[in-house]
């Protein structure tokens, strides 16, 4: 969906990206992190030009970034940034109908993406359309400034920091959120954040930067058990990598035939989720279920630590 070719930006003798080459594919979360200053926000907006190349090139769906104005491109690509960039005296029907208006929709086909939007991240038309972004909290701006970015149907969503100004709680909630819009729209997302349990919660795959080079650009449980050096091993945190690759699997994976148990866990939740559950609870095992509470086997506190230890 989106091929990086030796992307480069220098500002003088710095250099902020350096010859990053990487491919996101359709309908996945690609996560980049690094520390303040690695390049990876530098490295979204060339995507969509707020930044242009020293040199290298950025293609989407095979088409060269650079053969079309600017200003196109954007209005193909959807842009979240944090805080979420709403325009405070615009209503949130108008902020979320920005681009529709750009691209010179008729006024009933920008009505009915607006509701149609606003249903989809569970905010009543009928309540908020016409609320302005200082009487929502920050939980419903962030889901407004992604709304908005996805007004148009771009194929491609890029997310700068998206959720760092959100309490953990409503992070927490937002992420679920946005795998759960990406799960049913399959848009191509590539999201920068300097969290690493973010990166590992959302990303297909996460792309490791410092110092403006990608050091490594791999799916989570490979950068837990095998990091390219030290710094991406500091990254992602070593010391409790049998837990973090916990929770990159989910309670179905273990789930095996056995007695039906009277804690219920959801097929979703985690491994590290289920194990502080069963803790939690004092129980040795639960039956795992799916979204229609129908039976898919029993996981125990032994299977789940047994999973951890050939991490």
């Amino acid at each position: 969906m989106i091929r990086i070719e030796e992307l480069t930006r220098r500002y003088g003798d710095s250099t902020v990206v350096d010859h990053v080459s990487m491919q996101v594919e359709r309908g996945t979360i690609t996560v980049v992190v690094g520390t303040s200053g690695s390049g990876k926000s530098t490295l979204l907006r060339m995507i969509n030009r707020l930044v242009e190349p020293t040199s290298g090139r950025v293609s989407i769906d095979g088409r060269d970034t650079s053969t079309e104005s600017a200003a196109q491109l954007r209005r193909r690509i959807g842009y979240v940034i944090q805080g979420h960039g709403l325009f405070p005296h615009r209503s949130v029907a108008e902020n979320i109908a920005t681009v529709p208006r750009l691209l010179r929709w008729d006024e009933a086909r920008i009505a009915a993406r607006v509701a149609e939007l606003l249903r989809i991240f569970q905010l009543d038309p009928a309540a908020y359309a016409g609320k302005y972004p200082h009487q929502l909290s920050g939980g419903q701006q962030q889901r407004v400034g992604v709304a908005r970015a996805l007004a148009a149907s771009p194929a491609v969503l890029l997310m700068d920091e998206p959720f760092g100004a959100l309490d953990p709680i409503i992070r927490a909630k937002a992420q679920d959120d946005l795998l759960e819009l990406q799960r049913r729209l399959g848009t191509t997302i590539l999201l920068v954040t300097h969290d690493m349990d973010e990166a590992f919660r959302l990303g297909d795959r996460v792309a490791v930067m410092n110092q403006g080079r990608l050091l490594q650009y791999d799916r989570p449980a490979r950068l837990l058990t095998d990091p390219a050096d030290d710094f991406v091993a500091r990254m992602t945190g070593s010391a409790d990598r049998a837990l973090k690759l916990l929770a990159l699997r989910s309670a179905a994976e273990l789930a095996a035939p056995g007695p039906v148990e009277e804690l219920r866990l959801a097929s979703s939740a985690s491994l590290r989720d289920a194990l502080a559950e069963l803790v939690w609870r004092g129980a040795a095992a639960a039956t795992v279920v799916d979204a229609g509470g129908a039976v898919l086997g029993r996981i125990s506190v032994d299977a789940i630590l047994a999973a951890g230890c050939h991490a």
